[in-house]
């Protein structure tokens, strides 16, 4: 082909892609008129049936429960947990959680649990607080437990972003409601993250605080309009904004339309929030970084501390996560507890997975990460529940023809619990005392500046603005307008739908290998290429000006900031009375060291194992499961009392490793008979995951010694192959 042809060519196909994209825009605006005319629009891709509707509740909310329908083809075990998908109110609407069928609730209901979904209209109702949706997301649970009376366990609930702080505050309130929590791309720790990085963190401090959110709220007459937090998000990163997006539309226009148009119905149905309820967010939340210090009380004087949770928290989180990054998403772990000990002492158990790359929406939207760690998570979410407590780290590991135990696996991963300690979240990176310092002065000028702002502007703020001129403002904000302006509304777009079936009924692309296209190509990675460059400049700018500015012993000063003060800031507060409890379990425990059977027995052998390795998998558990029913002629365990030995028998290992061991024989069944089966069934569990080696092989043979079987009957010579060096297998 010649220039000149290549050029009409591409000419032709570039002039048909534009009104097929122009196209795309009418019925993107189209879709959002449509989308937000709906009573309550959502965008589910499952059916969804109400249960509770929050408006009418005593205190009432804009939330509501439904029931997610089975979809044709899926197999619900009603004894096994359910699992409750709280999505996130920050601008968007509801549904994102089962936005399609690789999603949170798809993977939940493909792994047979019940799913249930939270979700809220676009207007919050007058005077509802945060603390108004908690008491609301109670009794939605308390909901769902009633209806699974058979159920293994209380329900998992999954918080996406801004949910999971929420979902985190009930449970340290509520902590019998809770089985298994899953917080998602969740900032929790607000002022962390790491230099040259995450500089969202530092908008606060370059506003001069909340008041600018007061503001916002006034001129909506008492609501914040959520357009503003999505503008945000869309600052965040400007060369997808502005080109990217846009042009992989305009780029695969043929193809692209669909996947574009589905993801626009939920990224451009803006919802709208309280004054009072966005105010506490900020304050409490994004600048006064209150939460993991237990310094946020409710209205009855209880202070929300987060050592207080009961259940398994599941923290999911990305190094590509510009918005909540994996030292907010983590660091609260520092901010309460010195030690893994601590955390164990407090009965928690902690798992977190760090992804590599994917966006904080990936974290909760991507189909890959739904089959891999929610689907993971789904599949095996009684591992959770059984580990000790402690501190993990989730790794994922691909199935393949070759791995021991394969026919233990159910998905195409090993999901693995690795133990770790304080320092592989503190190598993750974080503040030092100068930042903190920095960023404890930025709370305390946001006091300040609000306090100037609602004694001398806001009075006559509220008095000029009408409901009326709040509503026109927020249907002139810059991302309603643009969906507006390209829709049918505009009379300028009624000819393109025309123009659009004239050119895809004569549609002619260009050649892959046209000079013109490839042109083009490199001319949007130079247009990404500066507009990233745009970005890093901004916020290195916006970084060092934060640091400069907040970093001035004059400014901590005169703020009531001690500048030579190393800190800790937001630390939780230690009490004497956790220290009593402790004392009193541990008394409780060492009486109960000498108490119990069989379970207790191939429990404290398997753990005893376990712990030289310091990983649990789930291979291994599904060989645990059949634990559950060996004893001396007792029924079988429920999941509780199942997860209940476990946490009891490993405490017993830490307090007094020598005894409790030693009180195997004495728990053991006198008849040789049933110790050989009982020692049989545990070299099941141990031998599900693969060879041991080293101090792990040392620690079994103490076991089969503790059991005082006959080697020549099951012991050491029976589970090794002829003219093998010793080597067994699996931690459980």
């Amino acid at each position: 082909m010649g220039p000149l042809s290549a050029w009409f060519e591409y000419l032709q196909d570039a002039a048909q892609r534009s009104i097929l994209f122009w196209d795309v825009m009418r019925q993107r605006g189209n879709q959002y008129r449509e989308h937000m005319s709906e009573n309550a629009p959502h965008v589910l891709s499952f059916t969804p049936e109400l249960l509770i509707d929050g408006r009418g509740l005593e205190r009432p909310v804009n939330y509501a429960l439904v029931r997610i329908v089975p979809p044709k083809g899926a197999t619900i075990d009603e004894t096994r947990r359910p699992f409750v998908i709280v999505d996130p109110r920050a601008g968007h609407g509801p549904g994102i959680g089962g936005f399609k069928a690789d999603s949170e609730i798809g993977v939940a209901l493909k792994a047979g649990h019940p799913c249930y979904f939270i979700g809220f209209l676009p207007d919050p109702m007058p005077g509802q607080t945060i603390e108004d949706i908690a008491r609301a997301e109670a009794i939605f649970l308390e909901h769902v437990i009633s209806l699974h009376p058979d159920a293994d366990g209380k329900p998992c609930v999954i918080g996406n972003c801004q949910a999971g702080w929420a979902v985190i505050m009930l449970a340290a309130l509520r902590p019998e409601l809770f089985g298994t929590i899953i917080i998602a791309g969740s900032p929790l720790s607000y002022w962390q993250g790491v230099h040259g990085k995450y500089p969202m963190r530092y908008s606060g401090g370059l506003l001069g605080g909340s008041w600018l959110t007061a503001l916002a709220s006034d001129l909506g007459n008492g609501k914040f309009d959520g357009a503003w937090l999505v503008q945000n998000f869309e600052n965040q990163n400007p060369a997808n904004t502005l080109w990217t997006k846009p042009y992989n539309l305009y780029s695969k226009i043929d193809t692209e339309a669909p996947r574009y148009l589905g993801f626009e119905l939920w990224w451009g149905g803006h919802v709208n929030v309280n004054a009072e309820e966005i105010q506490f967010i900020v304050d409490e939340l994004f600048v006064g970084n209150n939460l993991a210090a237990g310094r946020i009380t409710t209205s009855d004087g209880t202070a929300i501390d987060l050592r207080s949770i009961r259940s398994p928290i599941v923290v999911l989180c990305s190094k590509g996560d510009n918005i909540t990054p994996p030292q907010q998403a983590l660091d609260w772990i520092l901010d309460l507890y010195d030690s893994v000990d601590e955390i164990r002492s407090f009965g928690q158990t902690i798992v977190y997975s760090v992804h590599e790359t994917i966006g904080h929406l990936g974290i909760f939207v991507s189909a890959g990460v739904a089959r891999k760690e929610h689907g993971e998570f789904s599949q095996n979410i009684d591992l959770i529940d059984a580990l000790p407590p402690g501190l993990y780290e989730a790794t994922f590991e691909p199935k393949t023809a070759e791995i021991a135990g394969a026919d233990y696996i159910s998905g195409d991963w090993v999901m693995r619990c690795e133990a770790r300690t304080l320092d592989d979240i503190r190598a993750l990176g974080g503040n030092d005392a100068a930042d903190e310092r920095r960023f404890a002065t930025a709370a305390n000028v946001s006091e300040v500046n609000l306090a100037l702002y609602r004694t001398f502007l806001q009075p006559a703020v509220r008095a000029m603005v009408t409901e009326p001129f709040a509503e026109q403002l927020r249907q002139f904000h810059p991302l309603r307008l643009q969906y507006q302006f390209f829709s049918d509304q505009n009379p300028l777009m009624a000819f393109i739908g025309k123009m659009a079936e004239g050119v895809k009924e004569n549609r002619s692309p260009a050649s892959d290998d046209n000079p013109f296209v490839k042109l083009q190509e490199h001319a949007s990675r130079q247009i990404v290429a500066g507009l990233e460059a745009w970005r890093t400049t901004a916020e290195n700018w916006a970084e060092r000006t934060f640091l400069t500015v907040y970093g001035l012993p004059v400014l901590q000063s005169a703020v009531g900031i001690d500048p030579a003060d190393d800190g800790p800031f937001r630390r939780a507060a230690k009490t004497a009375l956790h220290r009593k409890v402790i004392q009193s379990r541990i008394d409780e425990l060492k009486a109960h060291i000498d108490t119990g059977g069989v379970r207790e027995c191939l429990a404290r052998g398997l753990l005893y194992v376990g712990m030289e390795r310091g990983r649990a998998d789930e291979r291994g558990f599904a060989a645990i499961r059949r634990m559950r029913s060996i004893g001396d002629g007792q029924s079988r365990l429920t999941l509780t009392e199942f997860e209940t030995l476990i946490r009891e028998q490993f405490l017993m290992l830490l307090i007094d490793q020598q005894a409790t061991l030693e009180a195997i024989p004495h728990l053991l069944p006198s008849d040789p008979a049933l110790r050989r089966k009982a020692l049989a069934s545990l070299q099941d569990i141990v031998t599900a995951s693969g060879a041991l080696s080293g101090g792990a092989l040392a620690r079994w043979e103490r076991i089969v010694d503790l059991f005082e079987v006959e080697p020549d009957t099951l012991g050491r010579r029976a589970i090794r192959k002829p003219s093998e060096k010793p080597r067994l297998v699996s931690e459980g």
